[in-house]
């Protein structure tokens, strides 16, 4: 009951935090827009300065949202990997499934010259890379899928899903030797990540596949907290380990696999939030980790994404080095406080 009381209050401070972040994120950029004006023009009141209603609705907003999907997304697909595999080392990205959307959008845009003239622009244009991203992680997800469904060792699993990473990482770098500086500067902005491009019917196609990949994660609540016994304790309590191993590396892969294709490889999130959320909540029970992951996961990427923009600048950061020099010293921090604290 005690740990009950301490769970709402925790879950009642994430929810308002989340809320000042979004604002905060709202309010800062090249032109600082006000709190009152930010408010008013979320609750639909005019703000009386057109110029801020247009960046709050057309840029702002759609940034925001698309925040809190990366970071809440890639925060849950995290966990789900490091339950599935019982490895703190564990993410999105472990199998292939980023390293397959990188290898799509490589073979787009570095191999797009071989076409040439008008061809190749439509190659390289913005759905095109989606599109690429998006085949290139379901074709590795297929491949993962047909060999869990072979193979019973789910650690074996995971070495397959590292294999598929690295093959795909060499084929990225023959492409990039053959390629032209301005094909590789393309490819490696890709690469730096980017939640401030997507307009609302972008936002909207990334929102119904996340929303899925959301539900398949709730609906396995029950197997993530039987897997935590071990696989042998699992089958004996009468869980379908292919099943739900199926059911979890999908809900991954959707929502992994789109917020890449979407957004670019931001792998930093992934790995680091359910370590966070297990440090401060101190519990393994899936029923209060998942929304915990995912108030977290939203908190932290609206943070990085308002130091990402240099407030009162033109500049912006590559979001993957912030989430990264924001994030490995948290988590430093909390292992080595942790680890004093048991001592």
């Amino acid at each position: 009951m005690p740990h009950t009381k301490t769970y709402k209050r925790s879950f009642i401070v994430l929810i308002l935090l989340l809320f000042l972040c979004f604002c905060v994120n709202i309010s800062l950029g090249s032109v600082f827009i006000p709190f009152q004006d930010v408010f008013n023009g979320l609750i639909g009141n005019p703000t009386g300065n057109e110029s801020w209603q247009h960046i709050i609705h057309e840029y702002r907003l759609p940034k925001a949202f698309t925040a809190i999907i990366v970071g809440s997304g890639l925060g849950i697909s995290g966990l789900l990997m490091q339950t599935l595999f019982r490895n703190p080392l564990a993410g999105p990205f472990v199998l292939g499934i980023t390293s397959g959307s990188s290898l799509g959008v490589a073979l787009v845009i570095m191999g797009a010259s071989i076409f040439g003239g008008t061809f190749a622009e439509i190659l390289v244009s913005k759905w095109s890379i989606v599109i690429a991203a998006s085949l290139g992680s379901f074709i590795v997800l297929l491949f993962v899928l047909i060999i869990s469904n072979k193979i019973r060792d789910t650690m074996a699993i995971l070495i397959i899903g590292l294999m598929f990473g690295s093959i795909t990482t060499a084929t990225v770098s023959v492409l990039s030797y053959f390629s032209s500086a301005e094909e590789l500067q393309q490819y490696i902005f890709w690469g730096f990540g980017s939640i401030g491009n997507l307009t609302w019917h972008e936002l909207f196609i990334l929102f119904i596949i996340y929303i899925l990949g959301i539900l398949m994660s709730l609906v396995s609540i029950k197997a993530l907290n039987t897997l935590l016994l071990g696989e042998n304790y699992a089958k004996s309590l009468g869980l379908d380990i292919k099943t739900s191993r199926l059911f979890i590396i999908i809900a991954t892969s959707l929502l992994a696999g789109t917020i890449t294709a979407f957004a670019g490889p931001i792998v930093f999130i992934g790995l680091a939030i359910p370590h966070m959320t297990r440090q401060i909540f101190n519990t393994s029970n899936h029923k209060i980790l998942l929304p915990a992951v995912f108030l977290f996961g939203a908190i932290v990427m609206l943070i990085c994404d308002s130091i990402a923009q240099l407030p009162s600048s033109d500049l912006t950061l590559p979001i993957n080095a912030i989430t990264s020099l924001f994030g490995a010293p948290v988590i430093i921090w909390l292992l080595v406080r942790k680890r004093k604290m048991m001592f």
